[in-house]
């Protein structure tokens, strides 16, 4: 590899500047003396490079050298040209690397510095091959959530000893405890009952996320360390059907920084967590009395509530059953999401997978609701996994939100948000499409040539509502969504949970065994090199396929930027719900397409960048084919990609595939 002159002698400048700070010289100066005086023979007057070398290697002075140099690929942020089409690897690999930042340290506050030391007894795994160098292969990441801080570790291959090594600091005064002229003591940690939640995630050659395990950590016991340290291995249980098998075991060191300086006993730590539990089991035990008691009354209002959907409980991913309240807080996005719609659009944007299933099921659907910081890590979870997302998020923005249990066509359970307006109107939100559908009740008792509305909603039933400190049954006469009226302080109508015993259970820090509530990240992907990337990827693809047909490929770039306006036309719609810009851009093709010729474009939505897999989906499509396989005279191919990135670095891939070609009669 060639280097032009000016980078020549700028690498050699960073090469000098780092040799003089690790005072290189001074380390050669004293191994030479050293070794002159140990090391060389009787007799013999000179020291030969060999020998030399070999000193300076055998002291460590050149490792200290090259552990300290680091090397960056940039990406470069380029816009995409006619020669620019490079074949790219046999593999199209995620180059989302997050790089890492110092950490300025307050002394006046407390740090837990966690340091994960390996994993073992990943038994899954092992007949797993050592990966070969540039092989592409399954890879674990473990992330964490403590107090409002979020980490991620670097992927590491899946093996039965995953190569699992990283440090985490985490502050513990995140939410205010303590100021900064008084250093929290260790009487003041052990009230701090937040576990550190490890959730490991593995992802497969196709880039698809699995859940792996889902684990809360109570840090405390380092609180009793003479030293300050402490070492623990931490068995990882599986999740769902699997959550009583022993997924691998994690090797975790903890210290403090600064060091205690005076540490409690053992039996003290023990104490405090053993009161934590009993008040835990005690306010559990109590609502459970009083949610069966509840029940009884609700089926005495009427015998057919029995196959209502009423639904108090759930199993979260380690199998422990939660009330459904619990599930939803208010959460707010800062300045990630702008508006209720584009929380909606976001919410979307994540995937969705039912809970696996060994064995026929029988078509009786798997249970398990996810934990906030195991859907977003994972990226894809259930109907109800983006239901209370989105209502925790139009929580936030103030909305009047409710999650709703009922079903959908052919009696298939389902749910959804709605929301209620200050004028009594009632919007429902699909949380998987981000469309919106207005209620408006049908009355029965009208008479039949009064003109009724139509619901434009695919919701048949509906069994109950609940959001983060309100549950209400449906006990009208019926439950269908079409004939329901939402007015939820008419008791006739819905009866409703005390919110005192939703909120001995169901508030934050109500509990101990309530997952805490993480925070929103944003997006590490750039959107432009992202879409650029992809682009070129996509060009390459479609210019191989048409070689294989026998067709020579002549791209249109002004065609291709033209298309741009359409793909930021076709998002900002499925964010808002309106559509605009399409005139200018009819216009702009009509200008790009000369006299006597035929203009034809496909778009395309993706939820992945995965560029094979999209255009193996796009060649499905007749009409895409049509495109791509064009035939003709003076045939001109555009292709466009923009991808439009969302917190959690949840992804809108839009691509546009078109053609020019002179019309023959």
């Amino acid at each position: 590899m060639s280097l032009p002159p000016e980078k020549a002698s700028e690498l050699k400048q960073i090469i000098h500047n780092h040799l003089v700070k690790i005072n290189i010289h001074g380390k050669i100066r004293d191994v030479l003396a050293e070794t002159v005086r140990d090391d060389l023979e009787p007799g013999q007057n000179s020291l030969s490079e060999r020998d030399f070398l070999r000193a300076l290697q055998r002291r460590g002075v050149v490792d200290d050298v090259m552990k300290d140099l680091h090397f960056f690929k940039d990406v470069p942020d380029i816009e995409l040209g006619l020669q620019s089409t490079p074949k790219p690897a046999t593999h199209f690999i995620d180059q989302d690397l997050t790089k890492l930042k110092k950490t300025n340290i307050d002394p006046a506050r407390r740090y837990l510095y966690l340091q994960v030391q390996g994993g073992k007894a990943f038994l899954e795994h092992l007949q797993e091959p050592e990966p070969l160098p540039g092989q592409v292969c399954s890879t674990f990441a473990l992330y964490l959530h403590f107090r409002n801080q979020r980490f991620r570790s670097k992927p590491v291959p899946c093996a039965c000893e995953p190569d699992l090594q990283e440090g985490f600091l985490l502050e513990m005064h995140r939410e205010g405890l303590g100021d900064g002229n008084k250093m929290a003591d260790a009487t003041a940690m052990l009230s701090i009952s937040d576990p550190v939640h490890l959730v490991l995630i593995k992802t497969d050659t196709s880039s698809e996320t699995s859940l792996v395990s889902s684990y809360f950590l109570d840090w405390r016991t380092v609180l009793s360390s003479p030293s300050g340290k402490t070492g623990v291995a931490v068995e990882l249980l599986g999740v769902g059907s699997e959550c009583k098998v022993p997924a691998g075991v994690l090797n975790l060191g903890l210290e403090l920084y600064p060091p205690l300086t005076e540490t409690l006993s053992p039996d003290i730590i023990t104490t405090q967590q053993s009161i934590e539990r009993q008040k835990t089991a005690e306010k559990e035990r109590l609502f459970l009395v009083y949610a069966k008691q509840w029940w009884r009354e609700f089926l005495e209002i009427r015998d057919s509530h029995r196959s209502k959907l009423v639904k108090i409980f759930a199993q979260d991913e380690n199998g422990v059953n939660r009330p459904v309240c619990s599930y939803v807080r208010v959460l707010r996005a800062g300045r990630l999401l702008e508006s209720p719609r584009q929380a909606a659009r976001f919410v979307s944007l994540l995937g969705l997978e039912r809970a696996p299933v060994v064995g026929g099921g029988g078509g009786v659907k798997q249970e398990q609701w996810c934990s906030l910081l195991a859907f977003l890590c994972r990226s894809k979870g259930d109907c109800e996994d983006h239901a209370t997302l989105l209502c925790s998020l139009l929580l936030g923005f103030g909305l009047d939100a409710y999650v709703c249990v009922g079903t959908k066509a052919k009696g298939v359970a389902h749910t959804w948000v709605m929301t209620r307006g200050t004028d009594g109107t009632v919007t429902f939100w699909e949380s998987l499409t981000a469309h919106r559908y207005l209620h408006q009740a049908i009355d029965p008792d009208a008479p039949p040539l009064v003109a009724q509305p139509r619901p434009s909603y695919p919701y048949r039933t509906i069994g109950c509502v609940f959001n983060h400190k309100a549950f209400l049954a449906n006990c009208q006469p019926s439950d269908a969504v079409e004939l329901c009226v939402f007015d939820f302080h008419n008791q006739s109508l819905w009866k409703a949970m005390s919110e005192e015993a939703l909120g001995s259970v169901c508030s934050p820090g109500s509990t101990t065994s309530l997952p805490p509530l993480p925070p929103l990240c944003g997006p590490s992907l750039e959107p432009s090199a992202a879409s650029n990337q992809l682009e070129l990827e996509m060009r390459y693809l479609v210019a191989e396929h048409r070689k294989d047909l026998g067709l020579a490929t002549v791209w249109d770039d002004h065609m291709s930027y033209v298309l741009s306006s359409a793909l930021a036309a076709y998002e900002l719609e499925r964010c808002t719900g309106t559509s605009c810009g399409n005139e200018e851009f009819q216009d702009a093709v009509r200008r790009a397409v000369p006299d006597g010729h035929t203009f034809k474009g496909f778009p395309v939505h993706f939820l992945h960048r995965n560029a094979r897999r999209a255009f193996a989906t796009c060649l499905r499509s007749p009409f895409c084919d049509e495109i791509v396989c064009c035939r003709g005279d003076h045939v001109r191919l555009a292709v466009r990609v923009r991808v439009f990135v969302y917190p959690e670095s949840a992804c809108a891939v839009w691509v546009m595939f078109a053609c020019k070609y002179r019309s023959v009669l």
